[in-house]
């Protein structure tokens, strides 16, 4: 069974994604993956440095990830910074999550960590039995982006502007999580989810 699993950044996604995984799920993490393609080394960095100018190099050779934040999402960046972005890296990545479930044929349970899930949910190459999203109030995601990951209010402001609606992700999911809820109701949530997904595996092969 292959799920995907998606929401708004700051709303929990990757607190609900490691209790999947500790239930016993195979996690593909898509931030992770991002990661490595831009690695110094990896296929993308020379084509985004192509793309969009020696800039994005640190002197150490790695991707300067500040300034591409703030030339991809800032309030100045380009209108379609973000399209060339994707279009280096994301066949790059579904590659590599092809990959990971190519070398797991033992997993029963695939989740698909994929924070843009609504934006690419036309492009991506896997079809999903269930689709989860984790959602949480703007005002609290923003609280944690500017506590927690240190972002000025207007670089998470334009985080969060760049990425779908929470009606947007409503729309492909059939399961929703609140992460306003207190965590333990919250696990117990995630619990109950993972059960009814075995609960319907075996269903289907009796």
């Amino acid at each position: 069974m292959r799920i995907g699993l998606t929401g708004g950044i700051a709303a929990g996604k990757s607190t609900v994604a490691a209790r999947l995984s500790e239930l016993g799920a195979l996690l593909i993490d898509y931030d992770a993956l991002a990661h490595d393609v831009v690695r110094p080394g990896g296929v993308a960095l020379p084509r985004i440095e192509v793309e969009f100018g020696s800039a994005v190099l640190n002197v150490d050779g790695t991707l300067n990830r500040s300034w591409m934040a703030d030339h991809v999402f800032g309030k100045d960046a380009q209108p379609d910074a973000r399209a060339r972005l994707d279009a280096i890296e994301h066949p790059l990545i579904y590659a590599e999550a092809s990959r990971a479930e190519q070398h797991h044929p033992e997993a029963r349970i695939i989740v698909h960590d994929v924070p843009l899930l609504a934006e690419v949910i036309d492009d991506i190459p896997f079809t999903f039995d269930h689709i989860v999203t984790v959602e949480a109030p703007v005002c609290m995601r923003l609280e944690r982006l500017v506590e927690e990951r240190g972002m000025s209010l207007e670089q998470a402001e334009g985080r969060i502007r760049h990425q779908s609606s929470e009606d947007e992700r409503r729309a492909i999911a059939d399961i929703v999580i609140d992460s306003a809820q207190p965590m333990s109701r919250m696990m117990a949530q995630v619990n109950e989810i993972y059960q009814g997904f075995l609960s319907e595996m075996n269903r289907a092969v009796e």
